[in-house]
């Protein structure tokens, strides 16, 4: 089968066992997984059910290949999460075909996967996205006890720039700051979403306190050095950002929410302070 596969131009990778497969699968991230449900150590069954079980695979198709053709067996499959069957002994045209079906289906799910999670206007991770986000990262500081700082983003003054300049300048200058944000925001497990209107939010996970409040201190400059005019603004003469930062290890009592919660709070600190600034607690 895999001299079949590669003979029409796929990129094939074969694992002997299913211990093997699922460190394979974790490492690389496959388009898809054809499955024999004989294997040795480990049948496709639990290789299945833990592929589908971890939310970074469980959205990898898999195919399964057996010689058995009890209904049973194929039911068990589905309810796995299996997407396909290909029986013993195989037809290398039908291989090829199920195969390229279910790689088209899953690039169209990708891409509406992708549409879900983005922020129409800003272009870069929306309130779905996050939420997803900081669920993952909040259970794996929790597991490693490690820090996870979140900083809450609001621009200043932005209904007034509504009202002054109108809501397709607004529009631009939200496409701005979150470009801007997204941009500044540098190491590779960072994350940066729209969470609403004018508020954004920043994950970073594994950095102390002070190593966070560095970083929300060269985003609030770093969008006043844009320099976007903003006549309305009751602070400064160019459109500016108040944060709120909060820092914690999690506890297993804890509800991740809580995190957002401070940082919530010590933005309105930021605000009510005068704005343009940055507040922020470890606890």
């Amino acid at each position: 089968m895999g001299t079949a596969l590669k003979s029409e131009d796929f990129t094939v990778a074969f694992a002997t066992n299913g211990k093997t497969a699922i460190e394979y699968i974790h490492k690389k991230m496959p388009d898809l997984v054809l499955l024999d449900i004989m294997m040795p150590e480990m049948d496709g069954y639990e290789v299945c059910k833990r592929i589908k079980e971890d939310t970074k695979t469980m959205h990898i198709p898999i195919i399964f290949i057996t010689a058995m053709s009890d209904a049973d067996d194929e039911y068990r499959g589905f309810e796995l999460g299996g997407a396909d069957y290909i029986t013993k002994p195989f037809n290398s045209k039908l291989v090829k075909a199920r195969v390229e079906c279910q790689l088209r289906l899953k690039r169209k799910t990708d891409l509406l996967e992708k549409l879900s999670s983005i922020d129409g206007l800003t272009e870069i991770p929306n309130r779905r996205q996050f939420d997803e986000i900081f669920a993952n990262e909040w259970a794996r500081a929790r597991r490693a006890q490690s820090n996870i700082s979140l900083i809450l983003i609001d621009i200043d003054f932005f209904k007034q720039y509504n009202d002054h300049y109108g809501h397709a300048a607004g529009d631009k200058c939200l496409q701005k700051v979150s470009k801007t944000l997204h941009k500044s925001v540098k190491r590779p497990a960072d994350f940066v979403a729209r969470y609403g209107g004018e508020e954004f939010v920043v994950i970073l996970p594994e950095i102390d306190h002070d190593s966070a409040l560095l970083i929300a201190s060269q985003l609030k400059d770093t969008i006043s050095q844009l320099e976007l005019p903003h006549e309305a603004s009751q602070l400064s003469r160019y459109v500016t950002i108040s944060l709120g930062l909060a820092t914690t290890i999690p506890q297993n009592d804890q509800r991740h929410e809580i995190l957002l919660e401070t940082a919530d709070k010590y933005l309105y600190d930021a605000k009510s302070s005068g704005r343009n600034q940055v507040k922020g607690i470890l606890f």
